[in-house]
Protein backbone atom coordinates (compact mmCIF):
# COMPACT_ATOMS: atom_id res chain seq x y z
CA UNK A 1 0.00 0.00 0.00
CA UNK A 2 1.32 3.38 -0.63
CA UNK A 3 -0.69 6.58 0.13
CA UNK A 4 1.13 9.80 -1.22
CA UNK A 5 -0.40 13.68 -1.05
CA UNK A 6 0.44 15.81 -4.02
CA UNK A 7 3.73 17.38 -3.97
CA UNK A 8 4.59 20.43 -6.27
CA UNK A 9 8.30 20.61 -7.44
CA UNK A 10 9.73 23.61 -4.56
CA UNK A 11 10.82 26.48 -6.57
CA UNK A 12 12.27 29.08 -4.00
CA UNK A 13 13.32 32.57 -6.30
CA UNK A 14 15.53 34.92 -4.63
CA UNK A 15 13.48 38.08 -3.10
CA UNK A 16 12.52 40.93 -5.12
CA UNK A 17 14.29 44.45 -4.41
CA UNK A 18 11.76 46.08 -1.75
CA UNK A 19 10.24 43.07 -0.65
CA UNK A 20 9.04 42.71 3.10
CA UNK A 21 10.76 40.96 5.49
CA UNK A 22 8.09 38.65 6.11
CA UNK A 23 7.31 37.91 3.24
CA UNK A 24 11.69 37.12 2.71
CA UNK A 25 11.18 34.69 5.89
CA UNK A 26 7.84 33.16 4.85
CA UNK A 27 9.55 32.18 1.83
CA UNK A 28 12.63 30.57 3.54
CA UNK A 29 10.25 28.38 5.31
CA UNK A 30 11.05 30.14 8.52
CA UNK A 31 8.00 31.53 10.09
CA UNK A 32 5.74 29.88 11.97
CA UNK A 33 1.61 30.52 10.86
CA UNK A 34 -0.06 30.87 13.82
CA UNK A 35 -4.07 31.08 13.41
CA UNK A 36 -5.48 32.70 16.28
CA UNK A 37 -8.98 32.75 16.00
CA UNK A 38 -11.25 31.49 12.83
CA UNK A 39 -13.35 33.97 14.28
CA UNK A 40 -14.28 36.64 11.48
CA UNK A 41 -16.88 39.66 10.69
CA UNK A 42 -17.55 39.18 6.93
CA UNK A 43 -17.22 35.59 5.43
CA UNK A 44 -15.62 36.64 2.34
CA UNK A 45 -16.91 34.30 -0.50
CA UNK A 46 -13.71 33.45 -1.51
CA UNK A 47 -12.78 32.36 1.97
CA UNK A 48 -10.39 29.31 2.05
CA UNK A 49 -10.99 28.31 5.42
CA UNK A 50 -12.51 24.72 6.02
CA UNK A 51 -15.57 23.91 7.97
CA UNK A 52 -12.87 22.75 11.08
CA UNK A 53 -11.57 26.42 11.13
CA UNK A 54 -13.78 28.63 9.73
CA UNK A 55 -16.07 30.48 12.73
CA UNK A 56 -14.25 28.60 15.57
CA UNK A 57 -12.27 30.22 18.05
CA UNK A 58 -9.35 27.94 17.99
CA UNK A 59 -5.55 28.38 18.13
CA UNK A 60 -3.54 26.76 15.16
CA UNK A 61 0.36 27.01 15.42
CA UNK A 62 1.11 25.47 12.05
CA UNK A 63 -0.95 22.36 11.91
CA UNK A 64 -0.78 21.96 15.49
CA UNK A 65 -4.10 22.49 17.88
CA UNK A 66 -2.69 24.69 20.69
CA UNK A 67 -4.26 25.18 24.06
CA UNK A 68 -2.04 27.83 25.36
CA UNK A 69 1.04 29.60 24.20
CA UNK A 70 2.96 26.70 25.50
CA UNK A 71 2.12 24.87 22.90
CA UNK A 72 2.70 27.92 20.27
CA UNK A 73 6.20 28.61 21.89
CA UNK A 74 6.89 24.46 21.52
CA UNK A 75 5.87 24.35 17.63
CA UNK A 76 8.11 27.14 17.08
CA UNK A 77 11.10 26.07 18.71
CA UNK A 78 10.63 22.64 16.91
CA UNK A 79 10.73 24.36 13.52
CA UNK A 80 13.45 26.69 14.89
CA UNK A 81 11.24 29.35 13.58
CA UNK A 82 12.95 32.76 12.59
CA UNK A 83 9.60 34.73 13.03
CA UNK A 84 6.04 34.43 12.96
CA UNK A 85 2.54 35.29 11.02
CA UNK A 86 -0.23 35.60 12.78
CA UNK A 87 -3.84 35.19 10.73
CA UNK A 88 -7.31 33.94 11.15
CA UNK A 89 -10.06 34.51 11.08
CA UNK A 90 -9.23 37.58 11.78
CA UNK A 91 -6.70 38.24 14.71
CA UNK A 92 -8.17 41.40 15.64
CA UNK A 93 -11.36 39.62 16.55
CA UNK A 94 -9.34 38.60 19.06
CA UNK A 95 -7.14 41.86 19.68
CA UNK A 96 -5.98 40.91 23.29
CA UNK A 97 -5.14 37.37 22.33
CA UNK A 98 -2.99 38.30 19.13
CA UNK A 99 -0.96 41.17 21.47
CA UNK A 100 -0.35 38.82 24.11
CA UNK A 101 1.08 36.14 21.48
CA UNK A 102 3.07 39.20 20.57
CA UNK A 103 4.53 39.61 23.89
CA UNK A 104 5.11 35.94 24.42
CA UNK A 105 7.02 35.02 21.15
CA UNK A 106 8.88 38.33 21.48
CA UNK A 107 10.03 37.53 25.27
CA UNK A 108 10.67 34.15 23.86
CA UNK A 109 12.89 34.63 20.56
CA UNK A 110 14.28 38.25 21.19
CA UNK A 111 13.27 41.35 19.15
CA UNK A 112 14.81 39.83 16.11
CA UNK A 113 11.94 37.40 16.13
CA UNK A 114 9.78 38.94 13.00
CA UNK A 115 6.17 39.34 13.13
CA UNK A 116 3.67 40.64 10.93
CA UNK A 117 -0.21 40.09 11.53
CA UNK A 118 -3.13 40.35 8.88
CA UNK A 119 -6.70 41.80 9.23
CA UNK A 120 -9.45 43.50 7.07
CA UNK A 121 -10.81 45.31 10.44
CA UNK A 122 -10.17 49.52 9.85
CA UNK A 123 -9.52 49.17 14.32
CA UNK A 124 -9.69 52.31 16.18
CA UNK A 125 -6.20 53.61 15.21
CA UNK A 126 -5.65 54.27 19.00
CA UNK A 127 -4.88 50.74 19.39
CA UNK A 128 -1.98 50.69 16.87
CA UNK A 129 0.44 52.15 19.65
CA UNK A 130 -0.49 48.55 21.92
CA UNK A 131 0.39 46.73 18.69
CA UNK A 132 3.40 48.69 18.27
CA UNK A 133 4.49 48.55 22.16
CA UNK A 134 3.78 44.42 21.97
CA UNK A 135 6.43 44.53 19.38
CA UNK A 136 4.74 43.91 15.88
CA UNK A 137 6.72 44.68 13.49
CA UNK A 138 4.38 44.61 10.00
CA UNK A 139 0.45 44.60 9.10
CA UNK A 140 -1.44 43.39 6.26
CA UNK A 141 -4.75 45.11 5.62
CA UNK A 142 -7.36 43.40 3.47
CA UNK A 143 -9.94 45.86 2.42
CA UNK A 144 -12.84 44.52 2.21
CA UNK A 145 -15.42 45.47 -1.32
CA UNK A 146 -12.14 47.72 -1.97
CA UNK A 147 -13.19 50.27 -0.24
CA UNK A 148 -9.50 52.35 1.26
CA UNK A 149 -11.45 55.35 2.84
CA UNK A 150 -12.97 54.01 6.18
CA UNK A 151 -9.29 52.32 6.50
CA UNK A 152 -7.11 55.84 5.49
CA UNK A 153 -6.95 56.41 9.55
CA UNK A 154 -6.14 52.94 10.72
CA UNK A 155 -3.27 53.07 8.19
CA UNK A 156 -1.81 56.17 8.92
CA UNK A 157 -1.66 55.50 12.14
CA UNK A 158 -0.04 52.28 12.15
CA UNK A 159 2.95 53.86 9.58
CA UNK A 160 3.22 56.72 12.28
CA UNK A 161 3.75 54.21 15.16
CA UNK A 162 6.54 52.34 13.06
CA UNK A 163 4.65 49.39 11.93
CA UNK A 164 5.45 48.70 8.11
CA UNK A 165 2.01 48.93 6.29
CA UNK A 166 0.78 47.16 3.55
CA UNK A 167 -2.36 45.82 1.62
CA UNK A 168 -3.01 42.26 0.85
CA UNK A 169 -5.27 41.06 -1.55
CA UNK A 170 -6.81 38.33 -3.28
CA UNK A 171 -6.40 39.07 -7.82
CA UNK A 172 -10.14 38.38 -8.51
CA UNK A 173 -10.16 37.76 -12.28
CA UNK A 174 -13.69 39.72 -12.68
CA UNK A 175 -12.66 42.61 -10.53
CA UNK A 176 -9.81 43.94 -12.08
CA UNK A 177 -10.94 47.42 -13.25
CA UNK A 178 -11.54 48.37 -9.81
CA UNK A 179 -8.84 46.71 -8.23
CA UNK A 180 -6.49 48.99 -10.38
CA UNK A 181 -8.40 52.05 -9.08
CA UNK A 182 -7.61 50.92 -5.90
CA UNK A 183 -3.55 50.74 -6.67
CA UNK A 184 -3.75 53.94 -7.84
CA UNK A 185 -5.51 55.15 -4.93
CA UNK A 186 -2.86 53.40 -2.40
CA UNK A 187 -0.28 55.82 -3.72
CA UNK A 188 -1.73 58.42 -1.80
CA UNK A 189 -1.21 56.55 1.76
CA UNK A 190 1.54 55.69 3.41
CA UNK A 191 1.40 52.38 2.27
CA UNK A 192 4.96 50.51 2.20
CA UNK A 193 4.45 47.53 0.09
CA UNK A 194 1.14 46.16 -1.75
CA UNK A 195 0.75 41.79 -1.92
CA UNK A 196 -1.41 40.41 -4.41
CA UNK A 197 -2.35 36.44 -4.22
CA UNK A 198 -3.40 34.27 -6.87
CA UNK A 199 -6.92 33.49 -6.43
CA UNK A 200 -7.11 30.27 -5.01
CA UNK A 201 -10.29 27.78 -5.23
CA UNK A 202 -10.31 25.25 -2.27
CA UNK A 203 -12.71 23.06 -0.27
CA UNK A 204 -13.91 25.65 2.05
CA UNK A 205 -14.94 28.00 -1.25
CA UNK A 206 -15.37 25.88 -3.85
CA UNK A 207 -19.56 26.02 -4.36
CA UNK A 208 -18.93 29.66 -4.04
CA UNK A 209 -15.97 30.14 -6.97
CA UNK A 210 -17.94 27.34 -8.86
CA UNK A 211 -20.98 30.57 -9.00
CA UNK A 212 -18.81 33.20 -9.88
CA UNK A 213 -17.97 31.16 -12.70
CA UNK A 214 -14.12 30.51 -11.60
CA UNK A 215 -12.59 27.14 -13.02
CA UNK A 216 -8.96 26.10 -11.83
CA UNK A 217 -6.76 27.17 -13.97
CA UNK A 218 -5.21 24.38 -14.55
CA UNK A 219 -4.42 20.55 -12.62
CA UNK A 220 -1.02 21.39 -10.93
CA UNK A 221 -2.50 24.57 -8.95
CA UNK A 222 -5.43 25.25 -7.44
CA UNK A 223 -5.20 28.75 -8.56
CA UNK A 224 -8.38 30.58 -10.61
CA UNK A 225 -8.15 31.03 -14.22
CA UNK A 226 -7.47 34.57 -15.44
CA UNK A 227 -6.03 35.68 -11.40
CA UNK A 228 -2.47 34.97 -12.65
CA UNK A 229 -2.81 36.55 -15.67
CA UNK A 230 -4.42 40.13 -13.65
CA UNK A 231 -1.88 40.09 -11.43
CA UNK A 232 1.01 39.70 -13.55
CA UNK A 233 -0.78 42.80 -15.33
CA UNK A 234 -0.83 45.27 -12.60
CA UNK A 235 2.57 44.21 -11.28
CA UNK A 236 3.85 45.48 -14.69
CA UNK A 237 1.91 48.66 -14.48
CA UNK A 238 3.44 49.21 -10.42
CA UNK A 239 7.23 48.02 -11.66
CA UNK A 240 7.05 50.70 -14.58
CA UNK A 241 4.62 53.61 -12.90
CA UNK A 242 5.84 56.02 -10.16
CA UNK A 243 4.35 54.28 -7.09
CA UNK A 244 5.65 54.55 -3.76
CA UNK A 245 5.32 51.15 -2.69
CA UNK A 246 6.54 47.45 -3.69
CA UNK A 247 4.41 45.04 -5.51
CA UNK A 248 4.38 41.51 -5.12
CA UNK A 249 2.55 38.80 -6.67
CA UNK A 250 2.12 35.52 -4.89
CA UNK A 251 1.01 32.48 -6.96
CA UNK A 252 -1.10 29.24 -5.78
CA UNK A 253 2.02 27.64 -6.77
CA UNK A 254 4.54 29.76 -5.10
CA UNK A 255 2.70 29.20 -1.36
CA UNK A 256 2.42 25.44 -2.03
CA UNK A 257 6.03 24.63 -3.42
CA UNK A 258 7.70 27.52 -1.94
CA UNK A 259 6.22 28.76 1.86
CA UNK A 260 4.62 25.51 2.68
CA UNK A 261 6.91 22.83 1.63
CA UNK A 262 10.15 24.86 2.82
CA UNK A 263 7.99 25.17 6.11
CA UNK A 264 8.09 21.19 5.95
CA UNK A 265 11.44 20.98 4.58
CA UNK A 266 13.10 23.17 7.64
CA UNK A 267 10.80 21.25 10.44
CA UNK A 268 12.14 18.13 9.32
CA UNK A 269 15.33 18.88 9.41
CA UNK A 270 14.80 20.63 12.94
CA UNK A 271 14.00 17.28 14.30
CA UNK A 272 15.12 14.57 12.50
CA UNK A 273 16.16 11.19 14.57
CA UNK A 274 19.28 8.96 13.76
CA UNK A 275 16.87 6.71 12.23
CA UNK A 276 14.90 8.60 9.75
CA UNK A 277 16.35 10.39 6.59
CA UNK A 278 14.31 13.42 4.79
CA UNK A 279 13.11 12.14 1.27
CA UNK A 280 13.06 14.15 -2.15
CA UNK A 281 9.99 15.14 -1.21
CA UNK A 282 10.80 16.61 2.24
CA UNK A 283 9.00 14.06 4.24
CA UNK A 284 10.65 11.77 6.13
CA UNK A 285 11.16 7.79 5.49
CA UNK A 286 12.34 5.27 7.73
CA UNK A 287 12.53 1.35 7.99
CA UNK A 288 10.06 -0.44 10.15
CA UNK A 289 10.13 -4.08 11.70
CA UNK A 290 6.97 -4.95 13.02
CA UNK A 291 7.21 -7.06 16.40
CA UNK A 292 4.85 -8.24 19.15
CA UNK A 293 5.56 -6.24 22.50
CA UNK A 294 6.77 -9.38 24.34
CA UNK A 295 9.30 -10.46 21.58
CA UNK A 296 11.14 -7.02 19.95
CA UNK A 297 13.78 -6.87 22.75
CA UNK A 298 14.93 -9.87 21.63
CA UNK A 299 15.03 -8.48 17.63
CA UNK A 300 16.37 -5.59 18.29
CA UNK A 301 18.86 -7.59 20.75
CA UNK A 302 19.97 -9.84 17.19
CA UNK A 303 20.06 -6.81 14.99
CA UNK A 304 22.77 -5.44 17.16
CA UNK A 305 24.55 -8.59 17.31
CA UNK A 306 24.36 -9.76 13.63
CA UNK A 307 24.39 -6.77 11.86
CA UNK A 308 26.22 -4.86 14.24
CA UNK A 309 23.96 -2.06 14.31
CA UNK A 310 24.47 0.68 16.77
CA UNK A 311 21.77 0.72 19.13
CA UNK A 312 21.33 4.43 18.88
CA UNK A 313 19.92 4.20 15.43
CA UNK A 314 17.13 1.69 16.65
CA UNK A 315 14.38 3.05 18.31
CA UNK A 316 11.27 1.30 19.70
CA UNK A 317 7.82 2.55 18.72
CA UNK A 318 4.85 1.53 20.91
CA UNK A 319 2.12 3.27 19.22
CA UNK A 320 2.30 1.20 16.39
CA UNK A 321 4.11 -1.72 17.71
CA UNK A 322 7.38 -1.51 15.28
CA UNK A 323 10.75 -1.24 15.27
CA UNK A 324 11.96 1.67 13.54
CA UNK A 325 15.77 1.72 11.93
CA UNK A 326 17.39 3.52 8.80
CA UNK A 327 15.69 2.99 5.68
CA UNK A 328 19.03 1.17 3.69
CA UNK A 329 19.46 -1.20 7.15
CA UNK A 330 16.33 -2.65 6.78
CA UNK A 331 15.95 -2.89 2.77
CA UNK A 332 19.49 -4.79 3.24
CA UNK A 333 17.87 -7.09 5.74
CA UNK A 334 13.97 -7.52 4.51
CA UNK A 335 14.63 -10.67 2.75
CA UNK A 336 17.00 -12.43 5.67
CA UNK A 337 14.15 -11.89 8.09
CA UNK A 338 10.91 -13.64 8.86
CA UNK A 339 9.12 -10.58 10.23
CA UNK A 340 7.37 -7.95 8.80
CA UNK A 341 9.32 -5.10 7.09
CA UNK A 342 8.30 -2.02 5.77
CA UNK A 343 9.14 1.73 4.56
CA UNK A 344 7.19 4.22 6.41
CA UNK A 345 6.73 7.88 4.95
CA UNK A 346 5.57 10.58 7.12
CA UNK A 347 4.56 14.31 6.91
CA UNK A 348 6.90 16.60 9.23
CA UNK A 349 4.37 18.14 10.92
CA UNK A 350 3.10 17.90 14.58
CA UNK A 351 0.88 15.22 13.92
CA UNK A 352 3.54 13.05 11.73
CA UNK A 353 0.62 12.49 9.31
CA UNK A 354 1.62 8.47 7.91
CA UNK A 355 1.47 9.31 3.80
CA UNK A 356 3.55 6.02 2.67
CA UNK A 357 3.57 2.32 3.66
CA UNK A 358 5.45 -0.12 0.95
CA UNK A 359 5.83 -3.67 2.15
CA UNK A 360 9.60 -4.83 1.45
CA UNK A 361 8.96 -8.72 2.30
CA UNK A 362 6.09 -11.24 2.31
CA UNK A 363 5.48 -11.03 6.19
CA UNK A 364 2.93 -8.44 5.69
CA UNK A 365 0.29 -8.19 8.12
CA UNK A 366 -2.99 -6.16 8.47
CA UNK A 367 -2.43 -2.65 10.02
CA UNK A 368 -5.71 -1.54 12.57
Amino acid sequence: MSIKLPVVESTILPPEEGETQGCIQCQAGSKLVLFVTGKCHWMCDYCPLSDNRREIDIMYANERPCLDFSDVIEEAKAMNASGTGITGGDPMMARNRSIEAIKTLKNEFGEEHHIHLYTSIPFNPDFATNLKMAGLDEIRFHLLKFELEKYIPTIEACANAGILTGVELPAEPDKGKILEELLDELNETPIKFVNLNELEITVGNYENMELRGFNISNEITAGAEGSAELATKLKEKINYGNYNYHLKFCTSRYKDAGQLRARFSRRAKANLQPWEEISDDDTIVLGAIYSEEDSYRKIISDLINWYRIDARWINWNKDYQRIELPISIVEEICDEIEVPCAQIEIHPTHERLEVGLVWLNDFRIQLP
